[in-house]
């Protein structure tokens, strides 16, 4: 499956959040990692589930969302 530029780029984006935030909890020290696991964990799927749509105009007036 190809992605336009713009998809491209938001999945990319969304990696690099997804990559922050897990190195975050790789870096707590294991008390804190219990104490805010969950809280990462929700952070993780919703950065996961993060889905922008975008209207892209073809010819003849027509759009295709993404």
């Amino acid at each position: 499956m190809s992605y336009c530029e713009h998809c491209e780029g938001q999945r990319f984006d969304r990696a690099r959040v997804l990559r922050a935030v897990r190195q975050v909890r790789q870096q707590l020290r294991p008390a804190d990692r219990r104490k805010c696991d969950a809280a990462l964990a929700l952070a993780i799927e919703a950065i996961r589930a993060l889905d922008i749509p975008h209207l892209e105009f073809i010819d003849g007036g027509e759009e295709i969302i993404h």
